[in-house]
């Protein structure tokens, strides 16, 4: 039976609309999961004419958990290596989702470079690579304590280089036992190889989790991205 189609938890914008942050959760969360992120950010008055969209994965069999299923954007194999024996189909799959978001945000109106991409994890691999295979150039792309996916297509799946030039925020906990921190650090070399405009942030200590810290950074990443317009809004 195939997945169940996707849904999303949105926030919207309490002033103008004139930004969207999608932001993705990892495997066995949903998007609730990480909607306090935008309501610690509308608690003090930060991205107010940002809407936020937290997708939530559809429930799919995972290998590693023994085929049960459980809300995961692909299959995972194997936690050994981030490269072995990939679920292309399912990545596809999602890429195929998240393009759909990005390209109905068009549709509503806001520019695709007043549009980012991130996500956690699993959720955070799947930005990366919808990211920059995205036909549209957007205004940034994250993921956090991530790895990429499909590198040896990359070149494939990205070929008209929308996004080369598109800042992509990296963070890893330096002690996350589960993504490995080599996986962070190969999959921003591995990007800046081919040309991507990358920085990779290593949090000392930090697990597979998310850190105040890094969040700190996050907001200064999104911020430099999709200032608010103000007045000067085009919409």
């Amino acid at each position: 039976m195939p997945p169940s189609a996707p849904t999303a938890l949105i926030i919207p914008a309490v002033k103008k609309h004139t930004a969207t942050v999608i932001m993705s959760h990892g495997l066995g969360d949903s998007g609730a999961g990480w909607a306090s992120l935008a309501e610690n950010w509308r608690r003090r008055q930060k991205f107010d004419e940002v809407k936020f969209i937290f997708p939530n994965a559809p429930s799919i069999p995972i290998s590693i958990n023994m085929g049960m299923t459980m809300p995961g954007w692909y299959d995972i194999i194997t936690f050994d290596d981030a490269q072995a024996g990939q679920d292309e189909t399912g990545i596809l799959r999602s890429q195929r989702y998240f393009h759909s978001l990005i390209a109905s945000e068009v549709e509503s109106g806001i520019p695709s470079e007043r549009i980012v991409l991130g996500g956690f994890s699993q959720g955070g691999a799947m930005s990366i690579f919808s990211g920059v295979t995205s036909e549209k150039k957007l205004g940034g792309i994250f993921g956090l304590s991530c790895y990429l996916l499909l590198h040896s297509k990359l070149d494939e799946f990205a070929k008209n280089g929308a996004n080369k030039q598109t800042p992509i925020f990296l963070a890893h906990g330096d002690r996350d036992p589960m993504v490995k921190p080599d996986w962070g650090i190969r999959t921003a070399e591995e990007l800046k190889k081919k040309g991507y405009n990358v920085e990779l942030k290593m949090y000392p200590g930090l697990q597979h989790s998310a850190d105040p810290q890094e969040i700190d950074d996050l907001e200064k990443y999104l911020n430099a991205r999709i200032p608010p317009l103000g007045d000067k809004s085009p919409l």
